[in-house]
């Protein structure tokens, strides 16, 4: 069950990637030769339209390919025939789809169950109750940057263990801002001594569809951070999953949720295709050659100088990129393997 619930949480995930750049092609009269879903040899394929639509064997990844993509091509309905801003909005559009769909999951979930705002109860005896803060405070900045939803303070709580932290907390409409002091409990984890109990708030149409963004806020928020710390070399190897880890970690997570009902393995499915659909279109952005964020740099660059830079070295670039990244794959492939088995 792990397997086809993986299998079909990538579907949508990747569909929905594709669907962007398909759209805003055909959108800007680029041809599109191929919409498919997966990779490897074809499993199905219909042509409608000029297009064919495929379904491929290996069930990660997609395309959509345009006519001048990959080489370069001025006929009419080609990739390089179309100015370069409606270029940039094509290849975009992938990243921000995954961002449209994340949202639309957070709608579901935050209608659903309600949003964890950022109102907490204090320990007493720890380093918020001794700066005066006091049960029912709303934390509404922590760290220099504004917080929506209480997750946002156990991300920065999780990634910054044992750093002084500036709050800044509302009470009676009145703002005060305090510079706690963590201190470690009896399990050695730093805390700041407040804590969100388990009780979710429902809200009108406007606060789910805020509090929705907030819930796509702080997942981004999240990538970004966690890929920083990789950057730093303050994230291991273990700590990152390709395919393998992520079909075993929606395993895990189908088992753990199975047993309080079909209702709650819903939501904890659609919390993961948030998490996935949010890295997704985050790493896509990223200016890593052969991704949708490497093909924009050369589009920006190409947008400031007023003529593209030449496509075999574009090319090259992009193919490095790529043989790069296949590399990273193998390497987390097997890193994934090794945790599961060994």
């Amino acid at each position: 069950m792990s397997i086809v619930l993986a299998l079909l949480i990538f579907s949508v995930i990747v569909i929905f990637h594709e669907l962007g750049h398909f759209l805003l092609a055909k959108y800007n009269g680029i041809t599109v030769t191929e919409f498919s879903v997966g990779m490897g040899p074809r499993l199905l394929s219909h042509e409608w339209g000029k297009t064919h639509y495929s379904l491929k064997l290996l069930p990660f990844g997609g395309s959509c390919m345009m006519v001048g993509e990959e080489e370069e091509s001025h006929e009419e309905g080609s990739f390089g025939s179309k100015s370069v801003w409606a270029r940039i909005a094509v290849v975009a559009a992938g990243p921000v789809f995954n961002f449209l769909l994340a949202f639309g999951l957070s709608v579901i979930i935050v209608a659903g169950i309600g949003y964890d705002d950022t109102v907490v109860d204090v320990t007493p005896g720890y380093p918020a109750a001794e700066a005066g803060m006091q049960n029912g405070d709303e934390i509404i900045r922590m760290g220099g940057s504004r917080t929506y939803v209480y997750r946002e303070i156990s991300l920065f709580n999780s990634l910054y263990q044992g750093q002084n932290a500036e709050v800044t907390y509302r009470r009676g409409g009145e703002e005060y801002t305090v510079l706690l002091v963590p201190v470690k409990d009896e399990n050695g984890f730093y805390r700041y001594g407040f804590e969100k109990t388990n009780v979710r708030s429902k809200g009108n149409v406007l606060q789910v569809l805020g509090y929705s963004a907030a819930e796509l806020r702080y997942w981004m928020k999240a990538t970004l951070e966690s890929l920083l710390k990789l950057v730093q070399g303050q994230v291991g190897l273990n700590d990152v999953s390709g395919p393998v880890g992520i079909v075993n970690a929606i395993g895990e997570t189908y088992e753990e949720s199975r047993s309080d009902g079909w209702y709650y393995v819903m939501l904890n499915m659609l919390i993961m295709s948030i998490l996935l659909s949010v890295n997704l279109g985050v790493m896509n952005l990223l200016p890593i050659p052969a991704l949708d964020g490497g093909r924009l740099v050369f589009l920006l660059i190409e947008a400031v100088r007023g003529k593209a830079l030449p496509q075999e070295k574009e090319s090259m670039v992009h193919f490095l990129g790529f043989v790069l990244l296949m590399g990273l794959m193998v390497v987390v492939l097997l890193n994934d393997l090794r945790q599961i088995f060994l």
